[in-house]
């Protein structure tokens, strides 16, 4: 059975009852409750003369009430709040500022911890003003609503000389050999434009590639010049899905040395690093921008941005802490091998 406290009207009906003299049963039938509500209310909530008044005993539960509330982990006034703002600010995710605080060793701050819906809850919990909307913004999704990811033409049938993933082989799936990427390409506005996205799936590191549109001709150039980037070793496959621009990959091959698999139709998860990441360079380069205007150093800028940002997987470390690591222990391996 479920308990809800009296009323306003409840406790007037009270007052009205005692001062007519009616008992205490009299009362609880009247506002149909147990004898033992009214004599607890009584007993709670009369003053220091013995008097029971409705208004007071109001007055006194939302009192009450108020005290028995928690205090909240992440109030909008306090340090806490402004350091969490500080880093969504700088494109922290909220999951990655409740694990950055988690390991944190700032005076003060050691045992501070909040996690990622307290951060929500904080952000979303603001006034409608400015601040809520600047942090709204510095989230992922900034939007109310998605739009689904349909339409369009069906590009099936189209690459010639496709490599499935299913003929990948098995040590690039448990990720524990770099070199393997994931490739992708994020568009402008009206598809105009077009940059190039390439993640290492060991570390997570990222590639931005300029492009000058979408066509076959500037995947070539803009895949082969990032990946030419890296050293042999960190340029062994590349797994994209079945875009059109795609269609001359064997031309990358050449180029690179880097083997090319294709994922099935519609089946994004087969990428699933790429279209993580594809997510938080919207951060960056937002739907509707024109990508024409970007350079090569200012894109750099951004994966640099993105490859500094810790993540859960690898305990909160960067990407490029664990690439520099990863491709360390595997230098030591081959030479102790040789």
């Amino acid at each position: 059975m479920n308990y809800t406290e009296l009323s306003i009207e409840e406790r007037a009906t009270l007052q009205i009852g005692l001062s007519h003299s009616l008992s205490l049963r009299a009362i609880a039938r009247l506002i149909k409750r147990s004898p033992s509500t009214i004599s607890r209310e009584i007993k709670r909530n009369s003053n220091s003369a013995g008097q029971y008044i409705a208004p007071q005993a109001q007055q006194s539960r939302c009192r009450n009430r108020l005290l028995c509330r928690p205090k909240k982990k992440l109030e909008f006034d306090s340090e806490l709040f402004e350091l969490v703002a500080y880093m969504l600010r700088h494109k922290f995710s909220p999951q990655q500022i409740a694990g950055k605080l988690r390991t944190m060793n700032i005076p003060g701050y050691e045992r501070t911890y909040v996690c990622r819906e307290t951060i929500y809850s904080a952000i979303y919990a603001l006034p409608v003003g400015e601040l809520r909307k600047e942090l709204i913004i510095c989230l992922r999704q900034g939007k109310t609503t998605r739009r689904p990811r349909s339409g369009g033409v069906d590009r099936r049938g189209q690459i010639p000389d496709m490599v499935s993933i299913h003929l990948r082989p098995p040590e690039i799936e448990d990720r524990l050999m770099p070199g393997h990427w994931e490739g992708d390409l994020i568009k402008g506005k009206a598809n105009g434009s077009a940059v190039g996205t390439l993640v290492e799936r060991t570390s997570g590191y990222l590639i931005l590639a300029r492009m000058a549109d979408a066509t076959a001709t500037s995947a070539v150039n803009g895949f082969s010049a990032a990946l030419n980037r890296m050293p042999a070793e960190l340029k062994k496959s590349l797994t994209y899905d079945q875009g059109r621009e795609m269609t001359r990959h064997a031309e990358i091959t050449q180029k690179t040395g880097t083997a090319i698999y294709f994922c099935d139709p519609h089946s994004p998860w087969q990428r699933g690093s790429n279209e993580n990441i594809n997510g938080l360079i919207r951060q960056y380069l937002p739907k509707g921008t024109d990508l024409s205007g970007y350079t090569q150093e200012q894109l750099d800028a951004i994966a640099y941005e993105l490859n500094i940002r810790p993540r859960q997987r690898f305990n909160y470390r960067c990407p490029i802490e664990v690439i520099t690591d990863v491709v360390l222990s595997e230098q030591k391996m081959l030479g102790s091998i040789q």
